[in-house]
């Protein structure tokens, strides 16, 4: 029972992530986006981080 409790948590928290980024986006549309968001954006969307490198490494 935990773990299908477990992967409903994860399931709605990948769905709040979804929804987030989706308004984010629709705000950079309405808005514009600055410079910062812009490299936020690039870095959150990055493949392979730091962090992958050392791992992999």
């Amino acid at each position: 029972m935990t773990s299908s409790r477990n992967h409903q948590e994860a399931h709605g928290i990948g769905q709040t992530e979804e929804q987030l980024n989706n308004q984010a986006e629709a705000a950079d549309q309405i808005q514009g986006g600055s410079k910062l968001d812009r490299e936020v954006r690039s870095a959150a969307n990055k493949n392979r981080t730091e962090l992958d490198e050392i791992i992999m490494d």
